[in-house]
């Protein structure tokens, strides 16, 4: 049975929302024949977040009882999804019912490897802001983002977290890029740049603004720059080598040939008891 399993990397500290997260992730309906997993993978020491996810039998959460930040937090959680498709959801944010049946459909049809659907900024009175798209609503060429974006000073028109991609494709690039801002723009600049994607015209999900928002944090003021930096030179980096990904072999999502199995450990030392 295909899946889609969305990640979200938590952080009580942080995580005030997360029950509003949780109910809209429950509220989805997936088309005939598909599965729904929430792949919930809480960061920081004194892991506590386990107890608000409870009655899911849709969640699987873990925690490492360790502060590694978002990027690695993501990557953990993406270790451990059997999902063809993988929803980027963060802990504050809430999807809006119809959002993966819609974007999974464009996959169905289309040679992608992402889509994402227009966003609605949530704000703290509970009402909504919309934005107008800066591209073309449909089907997005190789490459094209990253083309506006150089041609506007490093800003991305797509919202990143947001995003529904194919497993097999993130994984390719190494998932999420191992940086403390940004992560999530570095990945799509090379996702975005090797194949095509679909901007959605629908409003698919609410991006919560509020005051302990991780965008807001003034530790990482000094790094505002660095993660749109390192977008545009890894875009340019895959344009310049040529890369393209090759057209979708499953494009119906019938298999799954991802899944690993590992053996014993050889590396470990030797029991010296």
């Amino acid at each position: 049975m295909p899946t889609v399993s969305i990640i979200t990397a938590a952080y009580a500290p942080k995580a005030g929302f997360l029950r509003e997260t949780a109910a809209s992730v429950a509220a989805q309906e997936l088309p005939a024949g598909w599965r729904l997993e929430w792949v919930v993978q809480e960061d920081g020491v004194g892991p506590s977040l386990g107890p608000v996810l409870g009655g899911h039998d849709f969640v699987r959460y873990e925690a490492h009882d360790a502060q590694l930040g978002i990027s690695l937090t993501r990557n953990l959680a993406l270790s451990r999804a059997s999902g063809q498709l993988v929803q980027v959801l963060d802990h504050d944010d809430v999807l809006l019912p119809g959002a993966l049946a819609l974007l999974l459909g464009r996959f169905l049809g289309n040679d992608i490897h992402w889509a994402v659907g227009a966003a609605d900024d949530l704000l703290r009175d509970g009402t909504r802001r919309s934005w107008d798209s800066a591209l073309p609503f449909g089907l997005v060429e190789a490459g094209a983002v990253n083309r506006w974006a150089e041609e506007h000073g490093g800003n991305w028109p797509v919202h990143c977290a947001g995003l529904l991609m194919r497993t097999d494709s993130l994984r390719a690039l190494g998932g999420w890029a191992g940086t403390p801002v940004d992560d999530d723009l570095v990945t799509f600049a090379a996702l975005s740049e090797l194949g095509a994607g679909w901007n959605e015209r629908t409003v698919t999900w609410l991006y919560r603004q509020h005051a302990d928002q991780t965008t807001r944090s003034g530790a990482l003021a000094g790094l505002r720059d660095v993660g749109r930096r390192m977008a545009l030179q890894r875009a340019k980096a895959v344009r310049n080598a040529e890369l393209r990904f090759a057209p979708t072999a499953r494009p119906g999502f019938e298999e799954d040939g991802s899944v690993v199995r590992l053996g014993r450990n050889t590396k470990l030392p030797a029991d010296l008891g």
